[in-house]
């Protein structure tokens, strides 16, 4: 065991590992920050959220819902859009996998590229592989999520019904709400993996290429959902 532990540790240098261990453990690290701040902040997605909790309430007021949703397939367009691109950029990851002696080479003549060996080339190829792997199915799953809140209001009742006493309009628009933010967050889940794969192309130039790389990214990533322009008039 501890012979096959120190054969895969002896892969790569250790500063690729550094760097690859920055990486993984800055994204999980970030998105767990991100997801705390949200239940006491008002972030980006905790101040769409409040105001998809008021359209669905708005929802209980309408007879006529074609607007709601027209909105809500609006919104499923974008992961569907995201998730084809993907796929596109899956398949153009494996097409390098399949020809990484020629693709090393290319990159090998590329200023300031590092030397790596072909095995660690194809290491590079496929954490982008698994980083668009997830965004995949996180997006994948963002457009499920829309589609049920798509039912959601369809199947909510009239107004007469809410107006009576006999469906809950609180209820409601707290269900569909939180159903509209799951769906928002998996999204937002997608093109966090995407900020992040750009992290990963600084790898094939050097490991602390790719660790600045990594490290830029987050603050981007911070500055975009902590401290940004949209979220200031979100809050007003």
């Amino acid at each position: 065991m501890l012979a096959k532990l120190n054969n895969l540790i002896t892969l790569m240098p250790w500063q690729d590992w550094a760097a690859l261990a920055l990486f993984f453990f800055g994204w999980v690290g970030y998105a767990a920050f991100a997801s705390r701040r949200a239940k006491v902040e008002r972030t980006l997605l905790a101040s769409t959220n409040h105001f998809r909790k008021v359209w669905m309430m708005q929802v209980t007021y309408r007879d006529q819902r074609i607007v709601d949703a027209a909105v809500t397939q609006n919104l499923a367009a974008s992961p569907s859009f995201w998730a084809s691109t993907t796929i596109l950029v899956l398949g153009g990851l494996l097409a390098v996998l399949g020809t990484s002696d020629k693709a090393t080479g290319l990159v090998q003549d590329l200023p300031f590229a590092a030397r790596t060996s072909m095995l660690v080339f194809d290491i590079k190829i496929m954490v982008l592989l698994a980083v668009f792997v997830y965004a995949f199915f996180r997006f994948t799953w963002s457009m499920r999520v829309y589609s049920f809140g798509a039912i959601l209001v369809g199947a909510a009742p009239n107004v007469d019904v809410f107006d009576a006493g006999d469906a809950d309009r609180h209820a409601f628009a707290d269900r569909a709400g939180k159903l509209m933010g799951m769906a928002a967050e998996s999204f937002a889940d997608g093109l966090r993996a995407y900020y992040m794969s750009f992290a990963v192309i600084g790898w094939f130039v050097s490991p602390a290429a790719f660790a600045l790389a990594t490290l830029a990214v987050l603050w981007v990533l911070y500055r975009r959902e902590f401290r940004s322009d949209v979220l200031a008039i979100l809050r007003a």
